[in-house]
């Protein structure tokens, strides 16, 4: 699930080196959180405008980790 949200990111920031994505443990509910961590100039661009791009990241990954049997949540530091 990390090389997936890392590949969606790749395509939308300048700075591709600086692109980190962790995971906490489960939670109580079993979801399982994913931190996306970028070079302070590309946060705009994964937000995107009203947060339409963080919201199709977030849809994207909920539906990938369906199909494997997970819960997952997309934070963006």
């Amino acid at each position: 699930m990390e090389e997936l949200i890392a590949s969606i990111v790749r395509g939308l920031v300048d700075d591709k080196e600086n692109i980190t994505v962790t995971k906490d443990e489960p939670i109580e509910d079993g979801t399982i959180v994913y931190h996306i961590n970028v070079a302070p100039d590309d946060m705009g661009r994964v937000i995107g405008k009203q947060g339409r791009i963080a919201k199709a990241i977030r849809t994207v990954v909920r539906a990938a980790s369906t199909r494997v049997g997970e819960k997952a949540a997309v934070e963006i530091d």
